[in-house]
């Protein structure tokens, strides 16, 4: 067995001081986004691990892909059906972490979601490949599948039944906008004395101030 206790290593490729921090947390995370998405590093710059809370009290984190930010907040998509829209529905206060390890970065954002428009799903649904769209009527997420040959075989009828038409957002899709009240920019130091910011909302704006590591 691997002896993790010993696998370490050290931070040391920057560091983040208060008078490089935008007032604004989401021109800092645009900042922050854009030198991820250039910086060749991340081959995944919008993956987000989202944060649940179910019914019965159980946190559960998953990958989802960030489809949109704004200073209204930050939109990812799914079936209404699934587990996590099932959480969110009993409760509305999750977290997106976005872990950009190779730069020595996170963002953790906490925040509430509701559901996007109709008319933001459709326009959301059809700019994605056509593939991606009729895996969407295939799946009904959550649920269990038999094997793998019962999903394959919903996706050949589906793609037959849609053949020459347009295939329609179903009503089940869609996705989220999280407002967010925190956010907070860490960025790893030397000796584990990480740097780190939040972002919280106020009556007045945004507070910033920073937090031991």
């Amino acid at each position: 067995m691997t002896d993790m206790s010993d696998i370490r290593r050290e931070y040391q490729l920057g560091e983040l001081h208060r008078n490089q921090l935008s007032s604004s947390p989401h021109e800092q995370f645009e900042r922050w986004f854009q030198q991820s998405a250039e910086s060749g590093l991340i081959k995944d710059p919008t993956a987000m691990t989202l944060s649940t809370v179910s019914p019965d009290g159980y946190p559960t984190g998953r990958i989802v892909l960030l489809k949109g930010h704004d200073q209204s907040g930050f939109r990812f998509f799914t079936n209404y059906t699934s587990d996590k829209a099932e959480d969110i529905n009993f409760n509305a206060n999750v977290s997106l972490l976005f872990a950009w390890l190779p730069l020595e970065r996170q963002v953790l954002i906490s925040g509430s979601a509701t559901q996007l428009s109709r008319e933001e799903n459709e326009a959301y649904f059809h700019s994605r490949p056509r593939a991606s769209q009729i895996a969407a009527w295939s799946s009904f997420q959550s649920a269990m599948a038999q094997d793998r040959s019962e999903l394959d075989a919903r996706f050949e009828a589906l793609s037959r039944e849609f053949e020459g038409k347009e295939v329609p957002c179903p009503e089940f899709w869609g996705g989220y906008r999280v407002e967010a009240h925190t956010l907070e920019f860490w960025q790893g130091r030397s000796e584990r004395l990480h740097d780190r910011f939040r972002y919280t909302r106020t009556e007045n704006g945004w507070h910033l101030a920073r937090y031991n590591p």
